[in-house]
């Protein structure tokens, strides 16, 4: 069940998102606190399918605080708890997903040591609202086309034009103003030397930009837990 440190057994999570690699590389942030966090799944486009005790919900490239994959999380009977984890750190955010059930909302900027302190916080009974200081950049984590050079923000904005949205419809997903959505998008043709959306679209096919379907459960002797 996992290694307990005074009694205590780790907080056990599945890590949430329909990219992968994005699941995997925030489960490889744990892999230090492997006495502290139990990372049992790994869920990309699929229900939880075992108990735990806290969904991670990474919002890369899906619906926001009030979206409805959040709310069938809550509603999921394999989970006790669902944590936010996003980049779009807004208090009208935060307040829905709470207001939705949520009992954290947590920011991509935490240190790992800081994200399994929020972690443990939640499976105490707390709730938990912790952004990062203004100056903190994105801590660790994995992205599709990262190795193309594309930026978290470009590589969201690429898989969401794959999944055939708009702007607009980007930039209500993402939170973000249409400008920033425009902005984000220029700088991603420039790195994958594109013109077109049509060519962007073909590209993220090409590049592993759609979503995944898969759930994994993460065995107790996984390095990753």
């Amino acid at each position: 069940m996992g290694v307990a440190i005074l009694g205590v057994m780790p907080v056990s999570v599945a890590i949430v998102n329909d990219y992968e690699v994005v699941v995997r590389g925030l489960a490889g942030m744990f892999g230090h606190y492997a006495d502290r966090v139990r990372v049992v799944e790994l869920v990309a486009n699929r229900p939880v399918g075992e108990p735990v005790d806290i969904a991670l919900y990474d919002t890369f490239a899906q619906g926001q605080a009030d979206a409805k994959r959040v709310t069938q999380l809550i509603a999921d009977h394999h989970v006790r708890q669902v944590a936010v984890y996003t980049w779009n750190f807004s208090p009208a955010m935060a307040r829905t997903a709470l207001r939705s059930g949520a009992s954290g909302y947590l920011s991509k900027s935490l240190s790992a040591r800081d994200l399994v302190e929020c972690l443990e916080a939640i499976h105490a009974g707390a709730q938990v609202v912790r952004p990062a200081p203004r100056t903190a950049s994105l801590v660790g984590g994995q992205w599709p086309g990262r190795e193309e050079g594309l930026t978290a923000r470009e590589s969201e904005m690429l898989c969401l034009i794959t999944q055939g949205l708009s702007n607009e419809a980007i930039a209500e997903r993402a939170g973000l103003s249409k400008n920033s959505v425009k902005s984000y998008i220029r700088g991603a043709y420039q790195k994958i030397q594109v013109t077109s959306r049509s060519q962007a679209v073909l590209w993220g096919v090409r590049h592993g930009l759609q979503p995944d379907s898969m759930r994994v459960p993460v065995s107790r002797d996984s390095d990753t837990a």
